[in-house]
C-alpha cells in the first residue's frame, strides 16, 4: 500500500504541500509591504533642488543688476557728450565775438576815412595805411604776424611763387617782389606769401 500525503484542506490550511516558505518560513502575510518598488527620496536631493533654486536666483539678480549698470553708464555718457558739445560750441562762440571786437575799431577807423573822403588825398592815404597798420596789429595779436619775405631764399612751405625773374642782381631762388604778404609762421602760417622769384640769366 502506497502512502500519500492527505489532500490540504484550503478552509484549516492543514495537509496538503508544505508551505512554499519551507518547514520555519514565515507565516503568509508577514511579506514586504506592496510598493511601487522605487527607493524613498534622498533628504539630500531635495536640499541639491533647493540651492540650486537659490543660485539661480542669485544669478539672476546679478544680472538686473550688471544690465541697470550697463543703462546707466550709457545715460551717462551720452550727458557727457552732449555736455561736452556745449561747451566746445561756447568756447567757439565766445572765441568768434572775441575776434569779431578786434577787428571793430579797424572798422570805425574805415568808417571815418570814408567820413573824410572829400579831404586832402595825403591826408587819406595817411589814414588808410594807419587803418592798415591797425588790421595787421589784430593779426599779429591773433598769433599770424605779417611776414616780410622780400630778399628770403625762396621755400616751398612758406611761399607760392607765380613766376620767375631774370636780369636781377639778386642770387637766383630769391625772391625779389612780394605780391600778397605772409601772415603767421610754422603750424600757425595763415596763409603763404605769393612771390616772384629771381632766375640766372
Amino acid at each position: 500500500m502506497t502512502d500519500r500525503a492527505p489532500d490540504w484542506d484550503p478552509r484549516s490550511g492543514q495537509g496538503g504541500a508544505p508551505s512554499p516558505a519551507g518547514p520555519g518560513g514565515p507565516p503568509p502575510g508577514d511579506g514586504p509591504p506592496p510598493g511601487d518598488g522605487l527607493p524613498p527620496a534622498s533628504p539630500a536631493a531635495g536640499s541639491s533642488h533647493v540651492d540650486s533654486g537659490r543660485s539661480l536666483d542669485a544669478l539672476q539678480a546679478r544680472i538686473a543688476e550688471l544690465e541697470d549698470q550697463r543703462l546707466r553708464a550709457l545715460a551717462d555718457m551720452d550727458n557727457m557728450r552732449k555736455r561736452c558739445a556745449r561747451d566746445i560750441e561756447r568756447t567757439r562762440s565766445e572765441e568768434r565775438a572775441r575776434v569779431a571786437g578786434d577787428w571793430l575799431p579797424v572798422l570805425d577807423n574805415l568808417d571815418l576815412a570814408l567820413a573824410h573822403a572829400d579831404a586832402d588825398p595825403a591826408v587819406i592815404i595817411d589814414g588808410v595805411r594807419a587803418v592798415r597798420d591797425q588790421a595787421a596789429g589784430v593779426l599779429q595779436r591773433l598769433g599770424f604776424p605779417r611776414r616780410d619775405d622780400l630778399g628770403a631764399v625762396f621755400d616751398p612751405s612758406r611761399h607760392d611763387a607765380i613766376g620767375s625773374r631774370a636780369g636781377t642782381d639778386a642770387a637766383a631762388g630769391t625772391v625779389v617782389e612780394v605780391l600778397r604778404p605772409a601772415y603767421g609762421e610754422g603750424d600757425h602760417q595763415l596763409r603763404p606769401a605769393l612771390v616772384v622769384v629771381a632766375k640766372d640769366g
